[in-house]
């Protein structure tokens, strides 16, 4: 469980004894309702989180929910694959890393808190963009805010490194996901399924080889041949 239904369920457990002690138990039974919806609200389950396979690695799900929407959009003047993912209270909201890699920017937005189902959540709700690299590749994931969502936590900095799927943070209540990547990946999702955070493979993606090491490659070769 997040450390948050602790804090949550445990202080409406002690308002429900305040309430039964002050008046009579039964006016404290919403409250212990609301004590077993916070615990229950903050699981965190383990996830087993798929593996490399030969020349492609897995993009996982950074959340539980529905994919609302698998389509092209343009980001950073570039077109790229996006997926988004809407999480209703009834969701796990755990987040976690979509690959293995380098965090290189984390970005907080500032913004309204509409429906996160909309179209115009993507862009004008709060939300906190992050950018990781890996395997040669830039993937972005956003934690977008909703109607009911009004703090997203996010627990690491630039510079950090995250394996694929792990814990990153957390958006609390319902809220929405979206993760953008390049265009060469095999998706293998689409709108109306249900995904898992970590155990869900989004989009299997070709390893690219970097740059330096395929120069050094290709000059080695030129040697032997001469």
């Amino acid at each position: 469980m997040v450390r948050d239904g602790y804090f949550y369920g445990v202080g409406s457990v002690l308002a429900a004894g305040v309430i039964a002690w002050l008046a009579a138990w039964p006016y404290a039974l919403p409250v212990l309702l609301l004590a077993a919806f916070f615990l229950w609200f903050f699981r965190d389950p383990e996830r087993r989180i798929p593996e490399a396979s030969g020349s492609v690695v897995p993009l996982v799900s950074p959340g539980d929910g529905k994919v609302t929407d698998v389509s092209v959009v343009a980001s950073g003047g570039n077109p790229r694959n996006r997926i988004s993912i809407f999480l209703s209270v009834f969701d796990v909201h755990v987040n976690r890393s979509p690959i293995a890699g380098v965090i290189r920017e984390v970005r907080y937005q500032r913004g309204q808190f509409l429906n996160a189902m909309g179209a115009h959540s993507a862009e004008e709700n709060e939300q906190n963009i992050v950018t990781v690299e890996g395997e040669g590749r830039k993937v972005i994931f956003k934690q977008i805010a909703g109607l009911i969502a009004r703090r997203i936590v996010f627990n690491f900095k630039v510079g950090d490194h995250v394996a694929c799927g792990e814990r990153v943070g957390l958006i609390k209540f319902g809220s929405r996901v979206d993760v953008l990547f390049d265009r060469d990946a095999a998706i293998q999702v689409k709108p109306g399924d249900r995904v898992k955070g970590g155990a869900t493979v989004l989009a299997w993606l070709p390893v690219v080889q970097p740059v330096a090491q395929a120069i050094h490659a290709g000059v080695a070769g030129e040697r032997e041949a001469g």
